[in-house]
């Protein structure tokens, strides 16, 4: 241990962390290193400002959440905007993220929203709409492969990045999901 000590003094600069981290990891003192310090510096900026952004636009988003403008899911319903559909029924679409997370991410979304923007404004009035999307996500999870493990996600709200405030679930899968999630 005193070596350890002794060696990482001899690090400096920027990515003195990340070579002390990578000179533990050699020494066999830790097992991994952790998730944030596996790119190189310049990636954790871009990391940081693509998180910015996306709270950025996730407030933007809020501040006409409940004006009953279309969203971009009014449009893809009417088929003003294309989108790769997975599943439809009378009740919900279900199609490709522009943006995935993961080999599978497939947003799905009452055709209706009824205010119902955001899982935080649930009423009992939508209960039906609220189960028929989750066994709608069993339903693409199938049909995708990866019944056999896959993540269901809600953003409700700019705490939780939503970034359309229409009501959707992001089924996720294809890959090994870490936990926790945020």
């Amino acid at each position: 241990m005193a070596a350890m000590t002794s060696s990482l003094t001899l690090f400096r600069g920027p990515s003195s962390v990340v070579k002390a981290l990578g000179f533990i990891k050699a020494s066999n003192f830790i097992a991994t290193t952790p998730p944030a310090l596996r790119h190189p510096l310049h990636s954790l900026r871009s990391y940081v400002a693509a998180a910015h952004d996306e709270e950025a636009a996730a407030r933007t988003a809020a501040v006409n959440a409940d004006t009953g403008a279309p969203t971009i899911f009014d449009k893809i319903i009417a088929k003003e905007i294309p989108a790769s559909v997975v599943y439809e029924d009378e009740k919900v679409l279900a199609f490709r993220d522009i943006n995935p997370q993961a080999p599978i991410h497939v947003l799905v979304i009452p055709k209706s929203r009824d205010g119902l923007t955001e899982l935080g404004k649930a009423e009992q009035r939508h209960e039906d709409i609220l189960g028929h999307l989750l066994y709608a996500a069993k339903i693409v999870a199938e049909k995708e492969g990866i019944v056999d493990g896959f993540r269901v996600v809600i953003n409700s709200g700019a705490s939780a990045c939503q970034s359309v405030y229409h009501l959707h679930l992001h089924v996720l899968g294809g890959r090994q999901l870490k936990w926790p999630p945020g």
